[in-house]
């Protein structure tokens, strides 16, 4: 894996991770995952050119995420692990057994990059991608000891011909109180905050921090940022603000008291 501080270059390597190390002397009581960071093709695969114009789409990656990542970080210190391949080659905020793991067709247009899968490109992505970025997950959150864990997803405006009104959304599954606070926290500020909304994470799609979490005995949310909102610088640094204050007021008090 490689471990940098944010806004460096990406890593030029085989690695299908990233990791941003904890800054600051104290152990951190926050870490972040992000599943969907980029829509790069690593090493061993490419892009074909029926599929090229998914690459810079809310298919192929969560856009603006990672510098909304990288942002959180040197305003909390928190550590975090990014995926390092466009989900469409593998889905890591999916379960092995979800339909789709790799998908197959995007605004009514077949994906051609999964088309007619064997089962050993299948296992070669699971091994490859999917397997090392949970592994880094999970190490990253077993590292540090008590920290409650935050999943970091942006959401498209328009989805299949569908506007979105809510511009913050607070996934959970078992996690209904502490998403409920988290969300109270941001309400109030400007921006359209919902629980379970665009997506609910009582459907298995806050999977990826959720397992992680839960195998730590950690506390866990997820959030889904607007990108319209996101690609607005001004936007972009109030949301950090507001997140920030969020995970402060309500995931550190939790992280501590498991931290004993």
């Amino acid at each position: 894996m490689t471990a940098t501080e944010p806004g460096s270059a990406d890593p030029v390597d085989l690695d299908p991770v990233h990791e941003i190390a904890a800054a600051g002397p104290d152990a951190p009581w926050l870490v972040m995952t992000c599943e969907h960071a980029t829509a790069r093709m690593p090493p061993g695969w490419s892009w074909p050119d029926e599929d090229r114009w998914l690459v810079d789409t809310h298919w192929a990656s969560d856009l603006h995420i990672t510098p909304f990542v990288q942002a959180m970080h040197r305003r909390l210190g928190a550590p975090a692990v990014l995926s390092q391949f466009s989900r469409l080659l593998i889905d890591p905020n999916r379960p092995l057994d979800s339909d789709t793991l790799f998908r197959d067709e995007a605004e009514g247009r077949a994906v051609r990059l999964n088309q007619g899968l064997t089962r050993d490109e299948c296992t070669r992505r699971i091994d490859g991608l999917y397997r090392p970025y949970h592994h880094a997950a999970d190490g990253l959150v077993g590292r540090h000891p008590g920290a409650a864990v935050l999943g970091l997803h942006s959401f498209t405006d328009l989805y299949e011909g569908d506007e979105r009104e809510v511009e913050i959304g607070v996934l959970f599954d078992e996690d209904e109180a502490i998403a409920t606070d988290f969300a109270t926290c941001m309400q109030g500020h400007g921006y359209e905050v919902r629980l379970n909304e665009p997506y609910s994470g009582k459907l298995g799609l806050i999977f990826g921090p959720r397992m992680h979490a839960r195998a730590h005995g950690r506390a866990c949310v997820e959030l889904e940022l607007r990108q319209d909102r996101l690609a607005d610088p001004i936007h972009a640094s109030r949301m950090v603000e507001l997140v920030a204050q969020a995970c402060e007021t309500v995931l550190r008090p939790l992280a501590l008291a498991a931290r004993g």
